[in-house]
């Protein structure tokens, strides 16, 4: 299908959101990619991944970029020719880009039970706010998310869910709350808002300075 959803948080960030319905042949029709691209796709196993790694494309065709435009630093973090900041998600049948003028991280995840399961690795401050009366795995899920959209952004990888980030008190109809980076030379405070989007949790982080 066409572009799924577009969330314009602030004047300076916009947020492309894609459902993966179509087959890797239909997606990869008239698609032009680098080298690099290609040989990514070929590396990977799963259709479903190359059909999010082509999704993906098609959100920077609908943000008005190429597959050319983009590239990746020595972590992995991916940047815009134009210097604009950019995050990418995509998890099942979802993919999501945020471009922004400054720094944005997102991340989509499905809601699942297995993140009951592994929640001792991601959840620490926040085990003393998680409410027993809200959805317990969209809880969760946002945390888990928030924290992955904050890792994003931090330039210099490394850190670690559990004890470098901190997100804040919420409940799932407040729809935002605020996450921290609390590493040595970069403490700051970011906007993290979330979605839920069919059986699936989108988060954003964003800077507060931007958010207007």
């Amino acid at each position: 299908m066409p572009l799924f959803k577009t969330i314009k948080p602030n004047k300076h960030t916009t947020i492309y959101v894609w459902k993966i319905e179509e087959s890797f042949d239909a997606l990869s029709k008239g698609m032009l990619l680098t080298d690099r691209s290609k040989n990514r796709i070929q590396s990977m196993k799963s259709e479903l991944h190359q059909r999010g790694f082509l999704s993906v494309r098609h959100l920077l065709k609908e943000a008005g970029y190429c597959d050319n435009d983009l590239f990746y630093n020595g972590n992995g973090k991916p940047h815009l020719t134009d210097g604009k900041h950019i995050s990418i998600t995509h998890s099942f049948t979802f993919s999501a880009i945020a471009i922004s003028t400054n720094e944005v991280g997102i991340d989509i995840e499905k809601n699942r039970e297995k993140i009951k399961i592994i929640q001792h690795k991601f959840v620490n401050f926040e085990r003393g706010f998680i409410h027993e009366n809200d959805d317990y795995i969209q809880q969760l899920t946002v945390i888990w998310g928030a924290k992955e959209s904050l890792y994003k952004i931090y330039p210099y990888g490394g850190l670690t869910f559990k004890n470098d980030i901190d997100i804040d008190s919420f409940q799932i109809s407040d729809k935002k709350t605020t996450g921290y980076i609390k590493v040595e030379n970069w403490d700051k405070t970011y906007d993290i808002h979330f979605h839920q989007v069919e059986n699936f949790t989108l988060v954003y982080a964003l800077d507060p300075a931007t958010n207007d």
